[in-house]
């Protein structure tokens, strides 16, 4: 389901010392890519506070989440408030935002073309299969006058809800860590920024559409709803918060990732 690289998940182990010690040692799940890079920088800010980071990375977004409802994981942090919205109506997780980390400007991406406004009729757009971030997919074609939504779609628009599509594009869903690679065989695809930088594809050079920097799609941090007040998770927000993690953030990734603290 997942992997760590950097500690061995033995669940039985961690049932019996973890949670004890919950206020020193923290499990976080981070999806691989920056995520887990500023989490790296993250974890050494929170030594100095006596709070030891165990990392743990996944390739997917869905089981982090499912992993933190379990209590394999004390935190998470890779996903924005729709998506963690999305997770608990669909799936009852008893999981809380705790704080803002970072935002990943979406964008749109091609081999093909240097514009939506370039694409021909009938062309095939790739958008993610998972809800919120496919509706934020689509909010970012009608953004870019492309597409037309039915009034009040909002976040959780589908394909269902384009009430005008002059080019008549044919929009594919796709899982979201494989859109990088649908880009030989579609006109254009909407790629996370996590899975861009993956693909070796810089959003400010490479988007031939993109979001605005500051959204409301910033990532966060997340915790059991029961642990939202325990005394460690105050000091996992200021390592996250901390000026060496917005440094970092500014000089790796040149503004394709912000600070959204």
């Amino acid at each position: 389901m997942f992997k760590s690289t950097r500690v061995p998940f033995v669940a039985a182990a961690f049932a019996l010392c973890g949670l004890v010690h919950a206020q020193d040692v923290v499990r976080i799940g981070v999806t691989a890519g920056p995520h887990a890079h500023i989490a790296e920088v993250a974890k050494k800010v929170a030594e100095r506070d006596g709070l030891k980071l165990q990392i743990v990375e996944f390739q997917d977004y869905i089981q982090p989440n499912a992993a933190l409802d379990s209590g394999d994981l004390q935190a998470n942090s890779y996903q924005h408030l729709p998506f963690l919205q999305t997770q608990i109506q669909a799936r009852g997780y008893k999981i809380t935002a705790v704080g803002d980390t970072v935002t990943f400007p979406m964008g749109f991406y091609s081999k093909k073309f240097k514009s939506l406004a370039e694409l021909p009729d009938g062309a095939r757009i790739g958008i993610q299969n998972d809800p919120s971030n496919s509706g934020r997919a689509l909010a970012l074609l009608q953004k870019y006058g492309v597409i037309k939504l039915k009034a009040g779609a909002g976040i959780s628009a589908t394909p269902l809800d384009v009430v005008e599509n002059p080019k008549h594009l044919q929009i594919v869903q796709i899982e979201a860590a494989q859109l990088p690679r649908s880009l030989d065989d579609l006109a254009v695809s909407a790629i996370n920024t996590n899975y861009a930088v993956q693909a070796k594809l810089v959003p400010t050079r490479d988007a031939i559409a993109i979001e605005d920097a500051k959204g409301p799609y910033a990532n966060l941090i997340a915790v059991r709803t029961q642990d939202k007040d325990k005394p460690w998770v105050p000091k996992l927000l200021k390592a996250f918060h901390s000026p060496e993690v917005k440094q970092f953030v500014a000089s790796t990734f040149a503004g394709s990732i912000v600070p959204a603290f």
